[in-house]
């Protein structure tokens, strides 16, 4: 696939008369996504973001709820989020589509960036955090009512995965590994029902909060976000696995895997404790941590990870999926230490 090509097409649909001198490849070479730094005759800078992996209706729904966010989103988060381009006051997005190559892209405006936090962080680090993630969630869900509907659910999700299941149990392993896959799509389904989440808010959630995707003020204050691949409108509580990766002792990791562990540790519970002081949590979104786990590797490692990962991450965290991570979900979880350092009831 010539993707220098579909960038070009793409922009010559935006603005033809505005002419390209280069475009180089900036991606982070983890995922299947591509993301590239555009400079024009005239040396004007944006970046562009091609993608070939899920639907293109969910990619341009994605971008059109991302864009409503960034324009209402009040003080101090006004200017947090990456804007994308418009053109006749909608989001830009192109679809390039010939023979088996079908990918997509959209444009946005270069992101500021101020200060990256350490690898592994300190305790003010993890306090602040926990703060200014509570203050955001809050923005976010104070435009609940103003946001474009959303197609896409956590059930939908696992619903796919298992008709995915039915349909060809071959393409996840074994018979033995496909029945293990549907045993949690079936636990996640029951205990989304038992911890009441028809009570929990939909908000807009970014879930891949890893340390490269923001950046903050010297003040510690959450100051630029980008990098939209997971982007959703559901719980609160999907954020909170990779907020406990970036609070862990472990740090930040070149080489990475998702185990559950980080949830536990007394890190996390710190940066729990400070955002339930900005914003209040319940003792059954807690409970609900543990699924929200489930769903993350039934969904992004195990249905998505074959499309959305090179393929040297996929094939190790899918492995890991199997012999690691599901099996801990009812093992090593303990939601009622959360709930008693929280003061929950």
């Amino acid at each position: 696939m010539d993707y220098s090509l579909i960038i070009q097409k793409a922009w010559e649909g935006y603005d033809a008369s505005k002419t390209i001198k280069t475009i180089d490849d900036i991606s982070a070479r983890v995922s299947t996504n591509h993301v590239y730094r555009i400079t024009f005759d005239d040396d004007d800078i944006i970046i562009a973001k091609l993608s070939n992996f899920g639907k293109y209706e969910h990619f341009k729904e994605d971008h059109r709820l991302i864009h409503s966010l960034c324009n209402n989103l009040l003080y101090p988060f006004e200017n947090l989020l990456s804007k994308s381009l418009l053109k006749n006051n909608r989001v830009y997005t192109y679809r390039y589509k010939q023979g088996k190559t079908d990918a997509w892209v959209v444009f946005y405006n270069p992101t500021r960036v101020m200060e990256r936090l350490p690898r592994q962080l300190e305790e003010r680090h993890i306090k602040k955090l926990g703060q200014q993630v509570g203050k955001f969630h809050k923005a976010c869900a104070r435009l609940k009512n103003v946001l474009p509907k959303s197609s896409k659910t956590l059930r939908t999700d696992i619903n796919i995965l298992l008709d995915q299941l039915n349909k060809n149990e071959k393409q996840f392993g074994s018979r033995m590994q496909a029945d293990f896959l549907k045993y949690h799509c079936d636990q996640f389904v029951k205990n989304r029902l038992k911890h009441n989440v028809s009570s929990f808010e939909i908000i807009p959630v970014f879930i891949d909060w890893n340390i490269g995707n923001f950046s903050v003020t010297p003040d510690l204050e959450l100051y630029s976000r980008w990098d939209y691949d997971w982007f959703r409108m559901s719980y609160r509580v999907l954020d909170f696995y990779f907020f406990s990766r970036v609070v862990s002792s472990v740090g930040d990791r070149t080489v990475f895997s998702y185990v559950i562990d980080t949830m536990m540790e007394d890190r996390f519970i710190l940066f729990l404790k400070e955002y339930h002081k900005v914003n209040p949590l319940k003792a059954d979104e807690i409970r609900f941590l543990k699924e929200v786990y489930r769903f993350f590797i039934l969904n992004y490692v195990i249905k998505d990870g074959k499309h959305f990962f090179h393929e040297q991450y996929a094939k190790k965290l899918q492995a890991e999926a199997f012999d690691i991570y599901l099996p801990s979900v009812d093992r090593d979880f303990d939601a009622e230490k959360i709930i008693s350092a929280l003061k929950l009831k």
